[in-house]
């Protein structure tokens, strides 16, 4: 938890312009007594260093925690949102919305606007998971070979869709599209700091009233349903859950891959695989993990920025394939995660 704060105040403090821990004071003064930013260094972290630092380490918390969960519902320890078309799906879902606000009326956008990306990005990534889920089942076993398997088919049929709303994209829109699927924080607003605080905040607690039946599905759902869980109703909680989560960090900051993975494996070699405790220290691991990868985006290149999502991959997939190899999943031609 400290590194966390520390890496957060660091990350504030960096960029193209330096703010001290004196202007963050006083600007934090000025702006919760009602006053305007005093120099140009407070309205820089008021208006745009803040709001971005927080929505990314809001968004690592996320990612990690959907990660967690992912590997949870499948007991296999190499699965996150992106590899079973969750974060294909979301992005399918809002790049329809960039291409097609105009079919929705004045109206309608006047009242609900702000939530179109997050809702159609949640319904895309609802339905991508739910179709990987029931198509790499057999016997209500589920086959991890088959399960990359179907992802991979699922993330090419939805990265079709995205390149074909960017096929029929003005010019604008389809640049806004490209850039996003790499993922960016460049854009981020209190606005979207709430949206996705908010989020956050329901599903860990509902997750967190659950982590028990989490440990025990662990072992398997006929030994989970045993012990009276419903596995059923657990697991739809966990594919809502997950493609709620995943939607609205996706929806606002586009797609940022394998934080997923990465967090928490990494957490439960550390903690174990006891859900009371990988689920928050994931949470705080994918934070600081995210915060560090937007300061490298920020910083690498100044005054230019990379998009985060090209780091978080870069990292990523070498981490991805030591973990296939690992596994023996590369070696094999086929398996059960019972």
């Amino acid at each position: 938890m400290v590194l966390l704060v520390i890496i957060l105040l660091a990350s504030i403090a960096l960029g193209a312009v330096r703010i001290s821990l004196h202007d963050m004071q006083l600007a934090l003064i000025h702006w919760l007594g009602g006053n305007e930013p005093g120099s140009i260094y407070e309205s820089v972290f008021i208006q745009i260093r803040l709001p971005r630092v927080l929505l990314c380490a809001i968004t690592g918390a996320i990612l990690a925690v959907s990660g967690v969960l992912m590997q949870g519902l499948f007991r296999n320890p190499i699965i996150e949102p992106g590899l079973v078309g969750t974060s294909a799906g979301a992005a399918l879902g809002a790049s329809f919305v960039f291409v097609f606000a105009s079919w929705f009326g004045s109206e309608t956008q006047s009242y609900i606007g702000p939530f179109l990306v997050p809702l159609f990005a949640f319904v895309g990534a609802l339905l991508a998971t739910f179709i990987v889920y029931q198509l790499s089942k057999n016997n209500s076993r589920v086959s991890i070979a088959s399960l990359l398997l179907v992802g991979v088919a699922i993330n090419a049929v939805a990265l079709s869709g995205t390149g074909f709303m960017t096929y029929l994209a003005r010019d604008p829109q389809a640049r806004s599209i490209s850039f996003w699927n790499l993922g960016t924080f460049s854009g981020a607003s209190w606005f979207q700091v709430a949206m996705v605080f908010w989020v956050a905040v329901i599903v860990f607690t509902i997750l967190f009233r659950d982590t028990k039946n989490l440990n025990a599905l662990i072992l398997g759902e006929v030994e989970a349903g045993y012990l009276g869980i419903d596995t059923k109703l657990l697991k739809r909680k966990i594919l809502i859950a997950n493609s709620a989560m995943v939607a609205i960090a996706t929806s606002f900051v586009g797609v940022i891959g394998f934080m997923g993975l990465i967090v928490p494996h990494v957490m439960r070699l550390l903690v174990g695989s006891d859900h009371r405790k990988l689920i928050p220290s994931s949470m705080i691991a994918g934070a600081t993990l995210l915060l560090l990868a937007d300061m490298g985006a920020r910083l690498l290149l100044a005054p230019a920025e990379i998009p985060i999502g090209i780091i978080t991959s870069l990292v990523g997939a070498p981490v991805y394939i030591l973990l296939l190899k690992r596994n023996n999943i590369i070696d094999k031609s086929g398996g059960s995660n019972d």
